[in-house]
């Protein structure tokens, strides 16, 4: 299995962002997206996951859906798990292709669709 540099991989990351329309990335202006090379313990317990299973990448925050007006929520994240997706996803394409799913999938979240619909987008 290769792993790609940090760098390359918040590059993927980019280019990921990158091919979003810019209507879009402009409403995620609350949103940080962040690289992190493995989700903790306590994030998998958070989510029911137990410490064996796989998370890619995960959207803490409120959806814009539910945001409002309220001035006093809190920036929104998206972390991308670095370790994960290298261990499942070794050739490089295939790697590119599933942070691109990735962070397409959790921006949906903050957009506030849900699992379901991201299943029948294919992005599930």
């Amino acid at each position: 299995m290769r792993h790609a540099a940090p760098d390359s991989f918040q590059h993927l990351v980019d280019q990921a962002l990158a091919a979003i329309p810019e209507d879009f990335r402009a409403r995620l202006e609350h949103v940080r997206i962040e690289v992190q090379d493995w989700p903790d313990r306590e994030l998998l317990a958070s989510m029911d996951m137990g410490p064996h299973e796989t998370l890619y990448g995960v959207y803490i925050g409120t959806p814009l859906t539910d945001r409002g007006a309220d001035p006093g929520l809190l920036p929104d994240r998206i972390l991308i798990f670095r370790g994960p997706l290298e261990q499942d996803f070794g050739d490089p394409g295939e790697l590119a292709d599933e942070i691109a799913v990735t962070v397409m999938h959790e921006i949906a979240h903050a957009f506030g669709i849900g699992e379901d619909r991201l299943e029948e987008l294919g992005l599930g």
